[in-house]
């Protein structure tokens, strides 16, 4: 009794992995998004394979050199599934940053995905910070590559005082999502919060709330 009592636990052991296992594999050949559907099930809907066409898996975004006349000198821009639908369950995207003189990518995290930088031109200081406070950080030049893990705050910066740069980003997410640390903070929590968390008067924090809070 007690080794059947035993292979059955193994038995059922495997049954549950093998269901684990088999739900993070695709089903279907394809499944473009279908970016009119309200339905969300973790992500979208997939299209009738028969209306399926190629410009959901093509997207020019990224080949030209964005304005970055922004708040912060630079910009990004996305290759996710809302702008590649064919995207949609392959669990990879891209982006493109440009960067103004002197230009930074503020600290942000993407809470759905590790990211790797190819630096397309310029000079940057790059660094993301562990969750025990550490600066990974470091000078990176044009031809390479950096990488900030899944979920940690990081940035991007210029240091050329006259030229532009660009890198390309990838992502292990098909919508790996940004929550900017500075517009999250200042844009969505009450005043007594920062101040307090801050340490600041509160006409500082209202100084700088005006920025970021949503009209």
């Amino acid at each position: 009794m007690a080794s059947i009592a035993t292979n059955l636990v193994v038995v059922v052991t495997m049954l549950v992995a093998a269901v684990a296992v088999a739900d993070s594999n695709m089903l279907q050949d394809v499944c473009a998004a279908d970016l009119s559907n309200a339905v969300k099930v973790n992500g979208y809907t997939c299209k009738d394979s028969t209306q399926i066409t190629p410009e959901d898996f093509y997207f020019k975004g990224l080949a030209s050199i964005a304005a970055t006349n922004t708040s912060t000198g630079a910009v990004v821009t996305g290759a996710n599934v809302e702008k590649i639908p064919g995207l949609n369950t392959l669990g990879l995207s891209m982006s493109r940053i440009d960067y103004a003189p002197n230009g930074l990518n503020p600290p942000h995290v993407h809470p759905r995905a590790s990211e790797i930088i190819f630096v397309l031109e310029g000079q940057l200081y790059v660094g993301f910070v562990t969750t025990t406070g550490k600066l990974i950080a470091k000078y990176i030049n044009k031809g390479e590559v950096f990488v900030f893990p899944r979920g940690l705050l990081h940035f991007q910066k210029n240091i050329a005082k006259s030229a532009p740069a660009s890198v390309i980003a990838a992502f292990d997410s098909q919508f790996p999502g940004t929550q900017s640390l500075v517009a999250s903070l200042f844009g969505a929590l009450p005043e007594d919060i920062l101040v307090q968390s801050f340490q600041i008067k509160p006409k500082q924090v209202n100084k700088i709330k005006t920025r970021y809070v949503k009209k």
